[in-house]
């Protein structure tokens, strides 16, 4: 196993060792085949996912060194590339044993990994012809979104800024270029609120910023349909995966903001964030946080991970 040395420790936001935290051990980095730490990592000025945007990503979880819904990632991750006519010099073999590398070496046992894939380096202007060689790197670290929020319940605005729809840049693809929802989180901050649910074109529910979105109505779990503008996230696979083993009647559904407004139970799901549930959304309490459903999905979940990795964080 590679050997990683540095000097740097990061605690998470709002930590520091002088507060009585221990420091956050360091992030390490896969790079184009080498392990090294994060932040020794780097890539050219010239590289157009750093001047452009031009690349993919996957945030992948892991638990006890087992990466969560791999082969799902990995699938979307390609699917991603191949929407933006980006070749992926590495098969799947290559990324999942890039994959664990990284975890073998990182230095905790469960966390997060960001898998990014950009063109590479190129002539200054936005023509990926001059790029010859894309860039692979792999992140594990921390990344705990949400965790206040998780305790109390998340309190959501209903964002001005709407999100891209199909005929821009579709939200399906896991690009990186994020302006668009970072947009819509600066307006979350501003309101000293947790997280912003972005509207489409046409006034629908499309999710959050960074999290697919849910709603409980007469006992029925609804979440906007991809074709609204929705990711079609992970997580959120997983919880309909549950909700159909636990015999909970699920669906997608075109959603409004009156529906979140007067619905039963409300919960955000994503790669980041797990499973966290929604207080109220633009200052309208909802009836039950945590709802009776949320919490046995939450319970489905905890126990999912266990069976798949070994156990929780």
């Amino acid at each position: 196993m590679t050997t990683l040395a540095t000097t740097e420790t990061r605690g998470m936001p709002g930590e520091s060792a002088s507060a009585g935290h221990a420091p956050a051990a360091p992030a390490i980095c896969w790079m184009n085949g080498r392990l090294m730490p994060a932040a020794e990592a780097s890539v050219s000025v010239f590289d157009h996912g750093l001047l452009y945007g031009d690349g993919v990503f996957e945030g992948i979880r892991f638990y006890q060194r087992r990466a969560f819904r791999l082969e799902a990632h990995l699938e979307r991750l390609a699917q991603s590339a191949r929407a933006l006519a980006l070749s992926l010099p590495w098969d799947r073999a290559a990324l999942t044993q890039a994959v664990a590398e990284t975890l073998a070496a990182a230095p905790m046992a469960s966390g997060y990994l960001r898998l990014v894939v950009t063109r590479g380096e190129g002539a200054l202007g936005i023509d990926p012809r001059s790029c010859r060689q894309p860039n692979l790197f792999i992140i594990a670290d921390r990344l705990d979104a949400l965790v206040e929020a998780r305790g109390r319940g998340a309190r959501l605005i209903i964002a001005a800024t709407r999100r891209l729809g199909a005929d821009g840049l579709d939200p399906r693809i896991k690009s990186l270029n994020y302006l668009n929802p970072i947009l819509a989180r600066l307006e979350a901050n501003r309101a000293g609120a947790d997280e912003a649910v972005m509207l489409n074109a046409a006034g629908r529910v499309t999710e959050g910023s960074a999290d697919n979105l849910f709603i409980v109505q007469d006992g029925r779990l609804l979440t906007p349909p991809a074709s609204d503008g929705a990711l079609a996230g992970i997580t959120r696979a997983v919880v309909l995966e549950l909700a159909a083993a636990l015999g909970i009647a699920a669906r997608e559904q075109p959603l409004t903001p009156y529906d979140l407004y007067t619905a039963d139970e409300c919960f955000l799901t994503g790669t980041a964030a797990e499973l966290v549930p929604v207080a109220d959304v633009d200052g309208r309490l909802l009836g039950r946080c945590p709802g009776p459903l949320f919490t046995r999905l939450d319970r489905a979940f905890r126990a999912l991970i266990d069976r798949e990795c070994g156990g929780p964080p």
